[in-house]
């Protein structure tokens, strides 16, 4: 049997109780950071809060059709689906048809449609990638208080869609409606 170095064995330990030093350390520092950090900026914002971030005065949404003054036709339909669909799903609110039962309404205009070539086949000159972008105008307006919540917001979107992978301008429109009714939740929602 090979008898080990005590000169080693020393070392080994001495460099074991170092790093230990230096991991308790640095999580400690962590910690205090952390700590501090996070009483600081709780401080300026008053602490976390369970409210909701959309208006609590609201109950029900009218969901007007979307005017659509672009060429392209049968957009507007998808653009107020998607968003009628977003704002059951992720608001508190629900949709009524009839408007004077309704809290609010919301309503807009699709202002352009737009499409450009992303990718070029190099040789040919084909386009390989295309993108289609959507452009809104949005009103929110509060029935009870007459208060607009939204006042003529613009709002854009867009999605991409390769005819090589089956898609064609249909898909890419309904990816960028969808898209765009997103954005739209997310401007009812109340600023912190």
């Amino acid at each position: 049997m090979k008898k080990i170095n005590s000169k080693f064995i020393d070392t080994y330990k001495t460099r074991k109780r170092v790093n230990a030093r230096a991991l308790f350390l640095c999580s400690s520092y962590a910690v205090m950071y952390m700590v501090l950090s996070g009483l600081c900026g709780c401080a300026a914002l008053k602490g976390y809060s369970n409210k909701s971030l959309f208006p609590g005065n609201v109950k029900s949404v009218c969901l007007e059709m979307f005017d659509n003054q672009t060429f392209w036709r049968g957009i507007e339909y998808e653009l107020s689906d998607a968003l009628s669909k977003r704002i059951e799903t992720e608001t508190p609110y629900k949709i009524l048809s009839d408007r004077n039962r309704a809290d609010a309404v919301i309503s807009g205009q699709i202002v352009s449609i737009g499409e450009s070539a992303l990718t070029t086949e190099r040789e040919t000159g084909r386009i390989l990638e295309k993108e289609v972008e959507l452009v809104a105008v949005v009103n929110w307006k509060n029935l009870n208080t007459g208060q607009l919540l939204i006042n003529n917001q613009t709002v854009s979107s867009s999605a991409s869609y390769s005819e090589y992978q089956m898609q064609d301008f249909k898909y890419g429109s309904s990816l960028a409606a969808n898209k765009l009714a997103r954005k739209i939740v997310e401007l009812m929602e109340q600023k912190w």
